[in-house]
């Protein structure tokens, strides 16, 4: 038998279970319920389209294909302050004080004279995907104050990666060391309105002594969870200033993806790729495609016509991605 004591507390017990479940559910009933802010005034677009006419902070049009046959390039090392986003500054390691770096542009055969000048802080180093040749002997750490000259040429036509390969490699690249290289076949390609979109990702943290800026958190970017994803650096830059094409002309998209984390699921609204280059100028380019993976530390080629006048956003179609910055617009006259 139970004592009086024991009742006493089994009976309080129940009686504060009783009270408390109706309590719960009542508080559960009354959370308002708020929908998503609409962020867009189109659809897919994840961001507004912006009206001004002036400039995006970084030119997408590709470079014309050069004329000489030996190309001499020369990248500086520094660190620079960057507008990442609106009102969101930045303490990158650059190439050329920008990130990306310079979009580099040669054919296949000629030579590439490359020089790599170290302003910077601590070792670093290049990595071009375009060449075929041994990392041991040009690939180098170049030490602060140093410099690095080596020539190459590159043999396959595409859309390349290069970066910064120094360990940790993924420091480098996610501190905006990262370009895009077109190399261009022999035979051209069929002349066309041409833009290069380098897909990067920004992890972000405050820095106590940066006055404001922000610099790299690294544990975010071991788990993958980026605060900006942008095209060429900037989130949403061409949404805000979208780029006038023309419609029913060819448009080439050289879509190259720094990461270091994330896929580029390159996609067009509104639209088709009539053709698709993976990685490189292959014999035979993949025709009808609504959505090519880019994946981190590759390059593909884009063609498309789009249909008629009207306002066609790009984005990666990994939309936490778009919706964090990856997204621009292309306004069709």
């Amino acid at each position: 038998m139970r004592s009086p004591q024991a009742s006493v507390v089994l009976a309080l017990l129940l009686a504060a279970a009783c009270t408390s479940r109706p309590t719960a559910r009542a508080a559960k009933r009354e959370e308002p319920w708020t929908s998503t802010p609409i962020p867009a005034n189109v659809s897919h677009g994840e961001a507004p389209v912006g009206t001004s006419t002036a400039p995006a902070p970084v030119d997408p049009r590709a470079p014309e294909p050069a004329a000489s046959r030996v190309q001499r390039v020369r990248f500086e090392v520094r660190e620079a302050r960057l507008a990442i986003a609106p009102g969101v500054v930045y303490e990158a390691w650059t190439f050329d004080g920008r990130s990306p770096g310079p979009v580099l542009r040669v054919t296949v055969g000629d030579t590439m004279d490359f020089t790599l000048v170290n302003h910077g802080m601590m070792p670093h180093s290049i990595d071009f995907h375009a060449a075929q040749i041994a990392p041991s002997r040009v690939y180098r750490n170049v030490m602060p104050g140093d410099s690095i000259e080596f020539r190459w040429v590159p043999q396959v036509a595409g859309a390349f990666l290069y970066h910064c390969g120094t360990a940790p490699v993924a420091m480098h690249i996610a501190n905006g060391m990262y370009g895009a290289l077109i190399v261009d076949p022999a035979r051209p390609l069929p002349p066309a309105r041409e833009f290069v979109f380098v897909q990067g990702e920004w992890y972000t943290r405050p820095a106590a002594d940066a006055a404001g800026a922000l610099q790299l958190d690294w544990n975010k970017l071991l788990s993958g969870a980026p605060d900006q994803v942008t095209f060429n650096g900037v989130a949403a830059q061409y949404a805000d200033h979208p780029i006038s094409v023309k419609a029913g002309e060819l448009l080439r998209l050289y879509v190259v993806d720094a990461g270091p984390n994330r896929i580029s699921a390159f996609h067009v609204v509104g639209a088709i790729f009539s053709k698709v280059y993976p990685d490189a100028i292959a014999a035979h380019a993949w025709e009808g495609v609504q959505t090519a993976t880019v994946p981190p530390g590759g390059g593909m080629i884009f063609e498309t016509r789009l249909a008629e006048p009207g306002t066609y956003p790009f984005v990666t179609h990994a939309f936490a991605d778009a919706t964090n910055g990856a997204v621009g617009m292309f306004e069709a006259q």
